[in-house]
C-alpha cells in the first residue's frame, strides 16, 4: 500500500542541501548507542521529526519503510538508518502497526471490506518487533500523533456542517464531507477506529449500509445505536428522498410549460395542450409528495421538540434534587427562631447603646438637685440692671447734639463693668452684688421724688 509520493510535495528542512550534514544523516546508526549517544540522539530526533512532518504535510497517517526510502532519496541514495528510526518509533510508541491499531478496536470494524485492514490480524508485541533485525518493506504503520489530530478534525467538520443535528449519517456521506480533511478513505478509517477508541462515535451496519453516529453535543460519551436512533434516521432519508424527488417534479414541470410555449409560437396547439396536460399531472404528483414531506418534517419537529422537552425535565428534576439537598435541614420553625433571636439581639444592642450614650453619674447625686443648682447660679450671675435697663449711650451730649440727658449724672456715678477672671471667690461676688443693690436703691428713690423731670425733653 503506497501512501506517500515523491518528495516534491513536502517542504524539506534547511540542512538538506548541506552536504557534510546530510552525509552524517544518510549514514547507518552504530549497533551500540553508547559510543556516541550524542550523535545517535541527534540523528534518531533528526528523522522522528522529519517523517512526522513529512506525512503531515501531505494529509497522510500511514508509513512505510518503502515509502520512507523513496520519499527521502537523495543523489540517488537513501537513508540507511529508516529502520532503526522506525523500531525506535514503535518502541516510543509513537507509530504503531496497522493490524495492531484496528485489532485493538471492535470486531466489528475487521468485516468493513473498505481494503483498510488487507494485513494478516496477527497480535505482536513491541518486543517481537524490537527482537527482528528486519522491518518488512510493505508493513505499513500508523503514526498515532497524526491519527489524533485527524480525529479530532473529523469530529469538528461534522459539528460545523448541516448534518450537525442528524446523529446518524451513512458512511458514504461522511466520505463526502471529509474530503478536506481525509486524504482518501483508509486514513477516515483511521479516524474513525480513534474516535471509537475516544467514544465520540459508534460505526455499525444496518441493512447491509455502513452508518456512523456521533456523539452529540452535551454528551459524555456515545451510546449504541438503538431503535429510536434508526426510526429518526429512517425519517431522515426519506426526507431527503421527497425534497430530491418534489425538486426533479418541479424542473420537469418548467420544462413541460416551456415546451408548450415554444409550440404556441410555431402554432402547434394541440402539442401545447398535451405538454400544458402533462405539467399539470407533474405538478399534482409534486403537491402529493410536497404534502408527504410536510407530514415528515411534522413529525421529525415533534422528536425534535419532545428532546428538548425530555432535556427540560432533566434539567428540572436536578434542580429539585440539588434544592431538596440544600434545603435538608431547613424548616420554618428554625427560620422563625433564627429570627426571634436576631430580632433579640438587636434590641440588647440598642440599649447598651443608649447605656452608654447617657453617660456616668455618681451614684448618690441626684440630676434634678444638680440642674436646680446649676439654674440658681445662672440667676445670680446675671445683673438686674443689663435685664432691666436699654444700652446707655456713650456721648455725652443728646441725641440732638445740646447738653446731656437728666440721668447721665447717674450713669456716670455707675460703678465700672467688672473685667476680672471668672475664677473670683465667693466673697467678691457677694460685695459686687451689695453695690450694685445700693445703686439702683438710690435710682428708684429719685424716680419717685421727680418723676417730670426725666420726661422733660432735651433742650
Amino acid at each position: 500500500m503506497l501512501h506517500m509520493s515523491n518528495a516534491t510535495e513536502m517542504i524539506l528542512p534547511p540542512e538538506w542541501d548541506d552536504e557534510e550534514r546530510m552525509n552524517f544523516m544518510f549514514s547507518d546508526f552504530n549497533e551500540n548507542r553508547d559510543v556516541n549517544t550524542t550523535d545517535w540522539d541527534s540523528k534518531m530526533d533528526f528523522w522522528t521529526a522529519l517523517i512526522v512532518k513529512a506525512c503531515r504535510d501531505r494529509g497522510t497517517v500511514y508509513v512505510s519503510l518503502k515509502d520512507l526510502n523513496k520519499t527521502f532519496r537523495r543523489k540517488e541514495r537513501s537513508p540507511l538508518g529508516l529502520a532503526t528510526v522506525i523500531q525506535s518509533m514503535a518502541r516510543c510508541g509513537k507509530i504503531q502497526r496497522e493490524s495492531e491499531f484496528a485489532a485493538n478496536m471492535d470486531c466489528g470494524w475487521l468485516s468493513w471490506g473498505v481494503g483498510l485492514l488487507l494485513v494478516k490480524p496477527l497480535k505482536w508485541t513491541f518486543s517481537t518487533l524490537l527482537g527482528s533485525s528486519q522491518v518488512s518493506l510493505d508493513e505499513s504503520f500508523v503514526v498515532i500523533e497524526l491519527v489524533k489530530e485527524k480525529a479530532a478534525e473529523l469530529l469538528k467538520v461534522y459539528r460545523s456542517s448541516e448534518f450537525a443535528s442528524c446523529s446518524i449519517i451513512s458512511f458514504q456521506e461522511l466520505c463526502t464531507l471529509s474530503s478536506d480533511v481525509c486524504a482518501d478513505e483508509s486514513t477516515l478509517c483511521m479516524a474513525l477506529l480513534q474516535l471509537q477508541r475516544d467514544k465520540q462515535v459508534m460505526v455499525s451496519l444496518h441493512e447491509g449500509e455502513k452508518i456512523v453516529k456521533f456523539c452529540q453535543t452535551g454528551q459524555d460519551y456515545i451510546s449504541s445505536v438503538s431503535d429510536v436512533d434508526m426510526g429518526i434516521y429512517k425519517l431522515q432519508r426519506s426526507q431527503k428522498l421527497l425534497e430530491e424527488r418534489v425538486e426533479k417534479l418541479g424542473l420537469e414541470a418548467d420544462k413541460c410549460k416551456e415546451e408548450a410555449r415554444v409550440l404556441l409560437r410555431e402554432g402547434k396547439k394541440s402539442q401545447a395542450l398535451r405538454c400544458i396536460r402533462g405539467r399539470k399531472r407533474v405538478e399534482k404528483r409534486a403537491e402529493s409528495l410536497f404534502a408527504k414531506l410536510e407530514s415528515i418534517r411534522g413529525i421529525l419537529d415533534r422528536i425534535a421538540q419532545s428532546e428538548t422537552d425530555k432535556m427540560v425535565i432533566q434539567a428540572y428534576q436536578a434542580g429539585v434534587s440539588a434544592l431538596r439537598l440544600s434545603l435538608k435541614d431547613v424548616t420554618v420553625e428554625r427560620a422563625e427562631s433564627l429570627v426571634d433571636q436576631i430580632q433579640e439581639l438587636c434590641d440588647t444592642q440598642d440599649e447598651v447603646n443608649q447605656t452608654l450614650s447617657s453617660g456616668v453619674t455618681s451614684a448618690d447625686v441626684d440630676i434634678d438637685e444638680l440642674e436646680e443648682e446649676l439654674k440658681s447660679l445662672m440667676d445670680e450671675s446675671k445683673p438686674d440692671s443689663v435685664s432691666r435697663f436699654p444700652e446707655v449711650p456713650t456721648n455725652e451730649q443728646g441725641p440732638s447734639g445740646g447738653q446731656s440727658l437728666p440721668g447721665s449724672d447717674l450713669l456716670s456715678s455707675l460703678p465700672a463693668v467688672p473685667y476680672s477672671p471668672l475664677d473670683i471667690t465667693d466673697e467678691q461676688l457677694e460685695e459686687e452684688l451689695n453695690k450694685l443693690n445700693l445703686t439702683d436703691s438710690g435710682f428708684q428713690q429719685e424716680k419717685k421724688t421727680s418723676p417730670a423731670r426725666r420726661l422733660e425733653p432735651a433742650q
